[in-house]
């Protein structure tokens, strides 16, 4: 008789009582010997069965003849243009580790991302979807749970899993989450940084991320690993550590590109040393390109043009299979999941966006697939957001003003050969309708919960949080907004404003926002950064002046109404600073900073119930705040209404007390209800605090 493993405990137990009933019988006779040779015959079976049920289940699971799954090393290089990697042709960089990877494997010349953006981008590469299908469309929007990750779906096969991040912009806490679903470990970065530089607080060195992946697999010998290695360095600013900043001074771009190489070579000989290189089955992709300049783009995330949606891909096979072959059919980013399932023989998910390229390093597949192009970014500019499609050696670019290139003669897409009878436009443009009918509804910013910090985060890294840009066009088709091919010099400008204001660069910062109103003046991200800037060099006035214009703009919008407000009650300006909270309130009832700053201006004002009622709303809107509770305390006062003034201090005294102030407002309160003693203690009390307090 022979078990599977889960009954073999039963089997024990079994054969135990056998054991015992037979030694009954046996008793101390001189067969005695003979039952002991009997019964280990019999464990010796029974193991020897088991053992090979095991085996069978084993093997089964494996498939007839087949080794064990390889280990998986997915590494993506942030901001990578394909033409900037020696390998595809760029003689100006030294790119070695890449270089020895397409030799060892398959490289990929045409390569396109669905994405000009971070998030999006690796989230359609984790996820085998197209932006518009995963709906990941924005930062901070949480990856849905019905789409499986990569990393899901290798857990699942007993895979460790891990991924290592450079850039808080991946974080998973923050402005990516879900990302992590299926990560036994995601490296992100600390909640509350003690680190104030940009370094470790909102991005890691390529050599450091690559260093922790090291270490946890130190750790954690035992495979098959699914490891993403995420290298951010050459996203802007570029600022490449030596010799690479010395070694490329005036291309510093590349300088961060080949630093990025570097660290992939140390991870490349890290898994060499350990004998995890040779079989493993390693996936080089960028995650975008970088505009540098060409169509007018300094950077990404406007545009759809070859100079940051090609990227290069490079995937070796374990083994080395196919090494050095090059192919030059068009494929996507999309493709990798599946691409990795099928490798591994694990069923795929139904309904992707993308195919396996296992027909191209056999050569059996060389026909060019369909490349889409989607980027919703502009619409946090107020801009119209863009998609394209690229076939068949055509770019089609819908847009308020739409593009067509012939990529057989114009490569670097200058020329449009736009007109609406066009019959590859019309084609092109229908697989885009196409397209589009079968995704969710798109149209606008998708909203997203990002906190102020992780706001700061963004404009660290030269991003705009959407509440940064809000349109002041509430319109239901993207396209009649403006173009972004109008915008861009603003775009470019924003940028440059946002990456000085970071680096504390206020008089560049101040400059790029003044050229940006010469170009539009009606701007709202230009006009509340100056008005922030003046507010913040309490040139209350002038910037009560550039909020008003922001007011003008965007009539709705509370925060904005609140800010003004704020201004002119700096400014002094109290019935004008009484109107414009006011009417914050009127469009968002539930602002508790707006109704504490209004029932200070009332209360300046003289009007003190209406200051009370502001204060009780404040309470309700945050019952544990101090600062709204005393402040009504101070109105109670006012009006003489002392016990309710006691009956509200009281108990923030027995919580509170350290705040001398509380003491002081409890000894008012007393002696306006003839409390001599009660005022008295309270007034010892306050001083006594004043004095522990330490010098400001």
């Amino acid at each position: 008789m022979c078990v599977r493993g889960k009954d073999v405990r039963q089997l024990v137990r079994h054969f135990l009582m056998q054991q015992n009933a037979r030694e009954r019988q046996c008793g101390r006779t001189a067969d005695s010997k003979r039952c002991d040779t009997l019964d280990a015959m019999r464990i010796f079976s029974i193991l020897l069965c088991c053992h090979l049920a095991a085996a069978s289940v084993v093997a089964r699971e494996q498939g007839p003849g087949k080794a064990p799954r390889p280990d998986v090393f997915l590494i993506t290089i942030d901001t990578l243009r394909a033409d900037r990697v020696h390998c595809y042709g760029y003689d100006r960089i030294r790119t070695p580790a890449l270089d020895q990877l397409a030799k060892q494997g398959v490289r990929f010349a045409e390569a396109f991302t669905p994405s000009p953006i971070t998030n999006s981008s690796h989230v359609s590469i984790l996820t085998g979807l197209l932006p518009s299908s995963h709906g990941v469309s924005d930062f901070g929007i949480p990856l849905a749970a019905n789409h499986a990750t990569l990393a899901e779906l290798l857990k699942k096969r007993a895979y460790r899993t891990a991924a290592f991040i450079g850039a808080v912009i991946l974080d998973s806490k923050s402005l990516a989450p879900g990302l992590d679903r299926g990560f036994e470990f995601y490296d992100n970065f600390p909640e509350h940084p003690e680190i104030k530089s940009h370094w470790g607080r909102i991005e890691r060195r390529g050599m450091d991320v690559v260093q922790r992946a090291e270490a946890w697999l130190d750790a954690h010998r035992e495979g098959p690993h699914f490891v993403w290695v995420h290298l951010y360095d050459p996203h802007d600013p570029y600022e490449p550590p030596p010799p690479y900043s010395d070694l490329y001074k005036d291309r510093l771009y590349d300088g961060e590109i080949a630093y990025a190489d570097s660290a992939l070579g140390h991870f490349v000989a890290y898994l060499k040393q350990q004998g995890w290189y040779a079989g493993a089955l390693i996936v080089v992709v960028g995650d975008h390109g970088e505009g540098l300049g060409e169509h007018h783009e300094d950077t990404h995330g406007i545009f759809l043009y070859d100079s940051t949606t090609h990227v290069p891909l490079i995937i070796k096979l374990p083994n080395e299979r196919e090494a050095g072959r090059e192919v030059r059919g068009q494929v996507r980013t999309t493709d990798i999941l599946p691409t990795v399932l099928d490798l591994l023989e694990i069923p795929a998910p139904t309904s992707l966006d993308g195919n396996s390229l296992k027909p191209f390093f056999t050569g059996i597949e060389t026909a060019p697939r369909t490349a889409f192009g989607e980027t919703d970014y502009p619409l946090r500019f107020g801009w119209a957001s863009l998609r394209s499609v690229r076939k068949e050696g055509f770019k089609f670019i819908e847009a308020p003003r739409p593009e067509l290139y012939d990529l057989h003669s114009d490569q670097e897409e200058l020329h449009n050969n736009y007109v609406p009878w066009d019959a590859m436009v019309q084609k092109l443009r229908k697989e885009l309708a196409e397209l589009s009918a079968k995704s969710p509804a798109r149209g606008k910013v998708s909203p997203a919960a990002v906190s102020a910090g992780t706001i700061d985060e963004l404009h660290a890294l030269g991003y705009l949080d959407s509440a940064d840009a809000r349109s002041s066009t509430d319109v239901p088709e993207p396209s009649l907004l403006p173009d972004p091919k109008d915008k861009i010099e603003e775009q470019n400008l924003l940028h440059i404003a946002m990456m000085a204001s970071e680096d504390g660069q206020q008089s560049k910062a101040r400059a790029a926002f003044e050229k940006i109103l010469q170009l539009d003046d009606r701007s709202v991200i230009a006009l509340s950064h100056l008005g922030r800037f003046e507010m913040d060099s309490g040139n209350y006035a002038k910037a009560a002046g550039y909020l008003r214009r922001v007011r003008e703009v965007r009539p709705d919008d509370a925060i904005a109404a609140f800010e003004y407000g704020r201004a002119l009650e700096l400014s002094g300006d109290l019935p004008g600073a009484r109107d414009a909270l006011q009417t914050s309130l009127k469009l968002n009832p539930h602002q508790f900073a707006a109704r504490l700053l209004l029932g200070q201006v009332y209360l300046r004002l003289g009007d003190l119930k209406a200051a009370e009622d502001q204060f009780e709303a404040a309470v309700l809107l945050q019952p544990g705040s101090s600062e709204a509770q005393i402040n009504l305390a101070k109105v109670l006062i006012r009006q003489k209404k002392f016990a309710d003034a006691v009956e509200l201090l009281e108990p923030i005294a027995r919580s509170s007390s350290s705040d001398p102030e509380i003491f002081k407002l409890l000894a008012e309160a007393y002696a306006g209800l003839g409390r001599r003693q009660d005022a008295q203690r309270a007034e010892s009390r306050a001083k006594a605090l004043q004095k522990s307090k330490p010098p400001q």
